[in-house]
């Protein structure tokens, strides 16, 4: 099998030589995030965390992309929270890139290490603590809940990428594949983080156009992406936000494989204004 990889930023800051020149862009239909944007200067800190900072990847904002935020989390060892989420109505996703944690949830404990997997729902409760040795760094995404009369909200779980067989897209023999965390088919969920894999060379061969917001956050290799109308090249601690609608394909570059996270809104009615 082969080794899956997860890039993870480390912060620090630049040296005063460097070119100020970047491949950072916000437009009306992207934005793309880079890993050397990812320093100690633009971390914040959260209440009722301890020993943890975080880089601040996507929130809603009018006009753009409106339906969830997404965090890369920093904790040292000791570090966490025994109240993490502050909104009753949120439900998250974490998803651990270097280090493990420790999360506590409805009765469950469940240590994670990379390539790990949590479902949170909202007012579950969690607490989540480094008792390693190392930072941890892991990704939370946030989405205020759409409950449905007649659908129970999900429960909470675990899960690891390499314990999930990834989907083959059809036609693709295996190039391009979807790891999935949650059925498809299971309309509790109103939003699903999966694995998105490209062997070298492996294409999007068409430009998707789609009412569901993304994030991208890229763990591995490299491709060049089409957002829009532009090809903009990414690599490993790249981030991408997609508003709706925004066209989206890639090359994938090798030599290694092209792989990443992928949040995207699901299974409820658009919301109609009164």
């Amino acid at each position: 099998m082969t080794e899956r990889t997860y890039f993870a930023p480390k912060g620090g800051h630049p040296a005063q030589t460097e070119l100020l020149t970047g491949r950072a862009v916000f437009t009306e239909a992207y934005a793309v995030i880079p890993k050397g944007v990812m320093m100690d200067i633009v971390t914040s800190f959260l209440p009722f965390w301890e020993n943890t900072r975080l880089w601040v990847l996507s929130r809603p904002l009018s006009g753009f992309s409106e339906t969830f935020s997404q965090y890369i989390m920093e904790v040292a060892p000791g570090g966490g929270s025994d109240r993490p989420e502050t909104d009753d109505g949120a439900e998250g996703v974490i998803f651990v890139v270097d280090g493990e944690v420790t999360i506590d949830v409805a009765g469950k404990s469940q240590t994670l290490t990379p390539g790990g997997f949590a479902f949170l729902p909202p007012a579950s409760g969690w607490k989540l603590r480094n008792k390693g040795s190392a930072h941890a760094r892991f990704h939370w995404v946030r989405k205020a809940y759409q409950a449905v009369e007649g659908l129970d909200v999900p429960e909470a779980f675990f899960a690891n990428e390499k314990d999930i067989t990834p989907s083959a897209m059809p036609g693709t023999d295996g190039k391009w594949a979807t790891t999935r965390f949650v059925d498809p088919n299971d309309l509790r969920h109103d939003m699903h983080v999966t694995i998105v894999t490209l062997q070298p060379g492996a294409v999007i061969p068409f430009a998707e156009t789609h009412v569901m917001e993304h994030g991208l956050y890229v763990l591995e290799g490299k491709a060049v992406y089409r957002l829009n109308q532009d090809w903009v090249e990414v690599e490993a601690g790249d981030y991408m936000w997609l508003r709706a609608f925004c066209p989206q394909a890639c090359y994938a570059g090798g030599p290694s494989n092209f792989r990443y996270l992928l949040y995207k809104d699901v299974n409820r009615h658009m919301t109609l204004p009164r």
